[in-house]
């Protein structure tokens, strides 16, 4: 049984994450897991199996724009778990550059 799309809910970001001065990696992370998911989305959209019959260029520009506002949407939404490793990475080297700084 699969849930809908509309009850599924962002998974709480760890307390770390909360801001405590890492100057917008968790921005960053989430930003980075959306240009993922629009080349996944882009990839998708060249796998089409038939012409469209009603393309042009603005119905493609406006896919685009749907596109990423869709990326945009699933990457804050933290399911994929791009943005948390990507995070968790650059957590861990701060901190060691932290601890041999001091």
């Amino acid at each position: 049984m699969t849930t809908p799309i509309s009850s599924v809910r962002a998974t709480p970001a760890p307390a770390a994450a909360g801001g405590g001065g890492d100057g917008g990696l968790r921005k960053a992370a989430e930003a980075f897991e959306a240009v993922i998911l629009r080349q996944l989305l882009a990839s998708m959209r060249q796998a089409k199996l038939g012409d469209d019959i009603f393309g042009s260029s603005a119905t493609d520009n406006f896919r685009e724009m749907a596109d990423a506002k869709t990326a945009d949407s699933i990457a804050a939404m933290r399911q994929f778990g791009i943005a948390d490793m990507v995070e968790a990475q650059f957590r861990g080297r701060a901190a060691s550059q932290a601890g041999v700084v001091q």
